[in-house]
């Protein structure tokens, strides 16, 4: 196989010329192997992050609150917070507190990676 532009002898395979850098056309070749696709990106779904982000600031604004050690198991919730009772009445849960900021920020990873946009 000889190269259409400056006639350099060349192996079958080649894609380009040895002697002028030119790009060579071959019958062997399908137009599918000659411009090889890199691989699709993408992005992942930035609301839904920002959305996550929101999340873990409004959870760590407003802890989950629970009863104190020796009085009956209760979970306060949003109810203690709103109802501005006095901090003496429970204290910030920090098991529940990890849960909720684990639970939110995984959800949002995923929920932002199934929804993510493919160019």
């Amino acid at each position: 196989m000889n190269c259409p532009a400056c006639g350099q002898a060349l192996p079958p395979a080649s894609r380009f010329c040895i002697g002028c850098g030119k790009p060579v056309t071959s019958p062997f070749l399908t137009p599918d192997r000659t411009a090889r696709a890199g691989p699709a990106t993408e992005d992942m779904n930035l609301p839904v992050l920002y959305a996550m982000a929101a999340l873990l600031v409004l959870a760590g604004l407003f802890p989950p609150w629970e009863s104190r050690p020796g009085q009956p198991p209760e979970f306060l919730g949003f109810h203690f917070i709103l109802s501005g009772e006095a901090v003496t009445g429970g204290i910030v849960s920090r098991l529940l507190l990890t849960i909720d900021l684990v639970t939110i920020a995984v959800a949002g990873l995923y929920v932002s990676w199934l929804l993510r946009k493919k160019k």
